[in-house]
């Protein structure tokens, strides 16, 4: 019984991967969506929160960005070296039977996908900035859920992952961001007290 179903959900996991990335792409999607599950291009958004935090919480925002670094490390550590060597689940562009179907818009890189470190670090770094800050401005949790889902479905397209690869890290991301950002909240929340001017 078990393993019918998960037999169905990998066979329904390839279907949507064969859409996602070898049927739905166009050149111009091929120009600029490798750009957005480059962390390079993200970098100025981060250097941009390690600044602004600290000048406008003082040493709040520093254990913010303590809290931010810390989320992140925690979802990458858990996907990299838990669970990949556990699952042992080949990228799409290292699996045997894919090989020349797959629409590949980047290095392959390392051999095993699930889960999707990409997925699980930028859904865990986008809660957790929603839990601690959306309180104070309520349009960050819409902007961060899309953020993280625009680079979830990039690992996708550019043939990385599977889909099943991105919602599991995805959803791994949101656990680790819940807890830290409730901690977070509870020991140092930002709202706590008037930030400073």
């Amino acid at each position: 019984m078990l393993e019918n179903i998960l037999q169905s959900l990998v066979r329904l996991d390839h279907m949507a991967w064969y859409y996602l990335n070898v049927q739905w792409h166009n050149p111009f999607l091929d120009n600029i969506i490798p750009f957005f599950r480059n962390p390079w291009f993200w970098a100025p958004l981060y250097l941009f929160l390690l600044i602004f935090m600290p000048l406008k919480f003082g040493a709040k925002g520093w254990l913010w960005c303590l809290a931010f670094v810390i989320t992140f490390a925690l979802s990458d550590f858990v996907c990299a070296s838990l669970l990949k060597p556990f699952f042992h689940r080949l990228r799409p562009c290292h699996n045997p039977w894919l090989n020349g179907i797959v629409h590949m818009l980047i290095d392959c890189g390392g051999q095993y996908g699930f889960p999707s470190n990409h997925a699980a670090n930028h859904f865990s770094l986008g809660i957790f900035a929603a839990i601690t800050t959306g309180k104070m401005a309520g349009w960050v949790w819409p902007v961060a859920i899309f953020w993280a889902l625009l680079v979830a479905y990039a690992q996708v397209y550019v043939g990385a992952h599977f889909p099943l690869d991105v919602v599991c890290g995805g959803l791994l991301g949101i656990v680790i961001a819940v807890c830290t950002g409730k901690i977070f909240n509870r020991y140092c929340g930002l709202g706590n007290k008037a930030p400073k001017n």
